[in-house]
């Protein structure tokens, strides 16, 4: 992937403050320090961190591009930060918008397990000399699908993306970021199932 900050804030309807960098690959972990300038810092709230805790520890370790859902308390000169309303969704909108430049298949994979086995199996069945993305771990979340796919390089013949969901309605929201050219289904089970009222509801 690489695009300017402005671009960024265009996509995500956000707002650009300071430096236009440009960003070649995003990390939400302050704690990875292999990323640097050519990488963005997405500051995603969650249940026991917030990402905007740990701006200034990810600007300490060379990352020189944010996205945030508030104004930062110090915007170094050489940094540039995208304010949005949500990052997670401004994340998504990016991931969709990426998936729309690629020219490859995608391949999506969900189901209530075995989602991460089904996806190795069919990378590791690919024919020799097909250049193949498959989704890192188990990043089947909604912001691990959007980390996924910003990860594709963009001269692969194939992408394998695992999706996941534990609430309604997360599906649609997966979907419109993958949009698959084909969709794998290994099972639908009671597991993850406790927020929904049925199988049905799925």
């Amino acid at each position: 992937m690489k695009y300017t900050l402005s671009q960024i804030a265009t996509l995500c309807g956000g707002q650009l403050i300071g430096a236009n960098r440009t960003v070649e690959e995003i990390t939400v972990d302050s704690r990875n320090y292999t990323y640097g300038e050519r990488s963005m810092m997405a500051a995603i709230r969650g249940r026991n961190h917030d990402g905007h805790d740990f701006i200034e520890a990810a600007y300490a370790h060379g990352v020189r591009a944010f996205l945030v859902a508030r104004e930062p308390e110090v915007a170094h000169t050489d940094a540039g930060y995208v304010v949005v309303a949500d990052t997670l969704v401004a994340l998504q909108s990016l991931a969709a918008d990426y998936r729309a430049r690629f020219a490859g298949r995608v391949v999506a994979i969900t189901g209530s397990t075995d989602k991460t086995l089904v996806k190795e199996w069919c990378a590791q069945s690919a024919p020799d000399g097909v250049k193949i993305f498959r989704s890192p771990k188990s990043y089947n979340s909604q912001l691990g699908v959007a980390l996924s796919l910003l990860m594709i390089e963009g001269d692969e013949q194939v992408a394998i993306v695992e999706a996941g969901i534990s609430h309604p309605n997360q599906m649609a929201r997966l979907e419109e970021m993958i949009r698959p050219d084909l969709a794998i289904i290994t099972n639908i089970g009671e597991q993850h199932a406790e927020n929904f009222e049925s199988l049905e509801t799925k």
